[in-house]
């Protein structure tokens, strides 16, 4: 399972971001590892970043998307990738160890 955390930083010891869609960054795990950082290009700028976020993972094949908070469009979207997601708070290395 690919598991997509939206963070504040970029490594395992960021706190979750609050946004989905504005999150700075990404921290794609595999199988309990971190696999990948992407810096969100959607994170500054003007409407639709929580549906261009979603389409940009499903793009890497992510099964589960974390965040302190995912809005409607987003929601929308994650489902109609057939993704799922789950709004959670706290450290990424938390989360993700629980996975």
């Amino acid at each position: 399972m690919k598991i997509a955390i939206a963070s504040e930083g970029k490594d395992i010891d960021s706190e979750i971001s609050s946004s989905g869609g504005r999150a700075p960054y990404y921290l794609i795990f595999e199988d309990k590892k971190l696999i990948e950082t992407i810096k969100n290009p959607f994170a500054v700028g003007s409407g639709g970043a929580g549906f261009s976020v979603a389409h940009m993972l499903a793009d890497k094949k992510i099964d589960l998307i974390i965040a302190g908070k995912i809005g409607g469009n987003m929601v929308s979207a994650i489902k109609e990738k057939g993704m799922k997601f789950r709004e959670e708070s706290g450290n990424v290395n938390k989360i993700y160890k629980e996975e």
